[in-house]
């Protein structure tokens, strides 16, 4: 394995009632006003919303409200919601959503309290934070993108049409509220394109460098299984506990930096799927679908050995009969057909996957 630094600042709270029962004394010692972002209409009128709102009124805490965050939060919204914040001298940022939203709400930790151009110091090029972004909490109410544990804010610069994410610790949420409930409310394309987006993010990390044998693949082959299986039971009982706690705690674990210890993590497919959705706005897992199998077909043959054990450990193709090649191959064609099987789309032709 490549040598490597691990840090994760987030504690989890993770189960049914979660919210409920951590809340309130979570946002203790954070000032009086908690700034509160969340996404469309759906969440603000959901009673996850109303929960998070009678929680902190109770308290006695002043809420700053900054609803209707985009799927692709832009940096101009940051720049707004960091305005919000020096206005109601937010002591706390509380992303309630997705990944936008929580992505949403670390961005604007650094660009409150940041006096020159937040994106061309900490997006546009990595930078240094020498000094203490707004702390952020998040309460989250999909599975899929793993946000809730990591300092990764991904955001969308309209201007010059760049979509790019930058990890840093420092951003990394204070507390992460995980209720597995909470994503009962989500549609099924929202949840199987959440599902696809944790299997692309650990597949990328498993197919990055180096191939020997390491801790980091054996623990993404095992959550790869547990994405699939989980995700196929979901989709078959919509409001099934297990998978879908399964699913959100899988998310988390692919970019809550563990997996990736010791791994190059280029993540190929996931800039070109950044990059088509700052021109076209199309949904992230939908677009990963259609990369992840053609982008392999192009370079299993500079790393058999690893996509034929992708083929055996994780989608069991049997070698008997077959040459490397061939069961590498095979491996590819189950992880399209698996695309297909969830109903995600194949080109980019689609406008929208089937519901």
């Amino acid at each position: 394995m490549n040598n490597f630094i691990f840090e994760n600042g987030t504690k989890v709270f993770f189960g049914k009632g979660c919210v409920k029962e951590y809340l309130a004394c979570l946002t203790k010692g954070y000032g009086d006003t908690v700034m509160v972002a969340c996404g469309d209409d759906s969440v603000k009128k959901s009673r996850i919303y109303d929960e998070v709102v009678s929680i902190l009124n109770r308290t006695g805490k002043q809420i700053a409200e900054f609803p209707g965050i985009t799927a692709n939060p832009t940096y101009a919204e940051v720049l707004e919601g960091a305005k919000l914040a020096r206005k109601h001298q937010a002591g706390l940022l509380l992303g309630v959503g997705g990944g936008p939203v929580m992505d949403y709400c670390k961005a604007i930790s650094i660009a409150a309290r940041y006096e020159g151009d937040a994106w061309e110091n900490f997006w546009a090029r990595p930078g240094i934070l020498d000094f203490e972004p707004l702390p952020v909490g998040v309460i989250a109410t999909e599975a899929g993108t793993g946000s809730e544990c990591s300092g990764k804010a991904v955001i969308t610069n309209q201007t010059f049409r760049v979509k790019t994410g930058r990890d840093y610790p420092k951003c990394n949420p204070k507390f992460a509220l995980m209720d597995p409930s909470y994503t009962f409310r989500d549609s099924k394309p929202q949840m199987v394109s959440g599902g696809f987006a944790t299997l692309s993010h650990i597949m990328e990390i498993y197919f990055s460098g180096p191939d020997e044998d390491n801790v980091s693949d054996d623990m993404a082959q095992a959550l790869m299984g547990n994405v699939i299986r989980n995700l196929r039971a979901a989709i078959g009982n919509p409001e099934n506990y297990t998978a879908r706690s399964n699913l959100m705690w899988a998310g988390a674990m692919a970019e809550n930096r563990i997996i990736k210890l010791g791994k190059r993590t280029d993540f190929q497919c996931r800039q070109m799927a950044y990059q088509l959705e700052a021109y076209t706005d199309c949904d992230h897992g939908g677009g990963l679908a259609v990369l992840q199998p053609i982008y392999y077909r192009h370079i299993y043959k500079d790393g058999p050995g690893k996509f034929k054990r992708f083929a055996a450990e994780v989608w069991g193709i049997s070698p008997e009969g077959k040459t490397d090649e061939e069961i590498a191959c095979a491996g590819i064609d189950a992880l399209k057909d698996f695309i297909r099987e969830i109903g995600l789309p194949e080109d980019f032709l689609y406008n929208e996957y089937s519901s």
